[in-house]
């Protein structure tokens, strides 16, 4: 850790020897993470001030924080305006070490990569972080409509990390997964740039 100069990644390299994932998150950590997704919330805002903080950021950031930017423009589109933010409501979610054992456990069973199953996870909810109805009616971490959760569900609850995930691998399986990802998740979320962002589509 010793030699990490940056408050970040001391503070972060601190955690994991401490015991990561399943210690606390250090209070450190969490404020360094909150003011990172404020500037990439910034940066997603438009293409000027974006361009103008990569040029500052060392190469390897930089090209991380290029393609968080441009997932995060594409993905925008897909989420209304929010009339009254309070009416979101957010919690403490999951550690990471048994998030992680329930999409390996998905994978597991339904052949789903544990990656693709992290990914909606993250999307939907921040991991669980969210805990409001969309304004579709969706549900849970993983965001079933409860009709969707009666077929796919398998008897579990919406709102519980583990049924919900595993009900997830579920469905992306039965939609194509892992033969298909990309029409698994289309079937997922019907929007284009939730299944492959302009950033990572291969050229033609």
């Amino acid at each position: 850790c010793r030699r990490h100069t940056s408050g970040t990644r001391r503070s972060a390299c601190h955690w994991i020897q401490a015991g990561l994932p399943t210690t606390p998150v250090p209070q450190p950590v969490l404020l360094q993470a909150l003011f990172q997704q404020r500037i990439y919330r910034r940066m997603v805002g438009g293409p000027e001030p974006s361009a103008d903080a990569l040029t500052h950021m060392l190469s390897w950031l930089a090209e991380a924080a290029r393609s968080t930017v441009a997932a995060g423009a594409d993905l925008r589109p897909l989420v209304g305006p929010v009339s009254d933010p309070s009416t979101i409501l957010t919690q403490v979610p999951p550690p990471p070490s048994p998030l992680l054992s329930f999409y390996r456990e998905g994978e597991k069973r339904f052949g789903v990569p544990w990656e693709v199953v992290a990914a909606v996870n993250f999307i939907e909810t921040k991991f669980g972080r969210v805990r409001s109805s969309s304004s579709a009616g969706a549900q849970g971490p993983m965001q079933f409509l409860p009709s969707t959760w009666a077929t796919y569900g398998l008897g579990g609850d919406i709102h519980d990390s583990h049924d919900a995930i595993i009900g997830a691998a579920n469905f992306l399986h039965a939609s194509g997964a892992p033969a298909d990802e990309r029409r698994a998740l289309f079937a997922y979320n019907r929007a284009s740039a939730y299944v492959e962002p302009s950033c990572c589509t291969p050229a033609s």
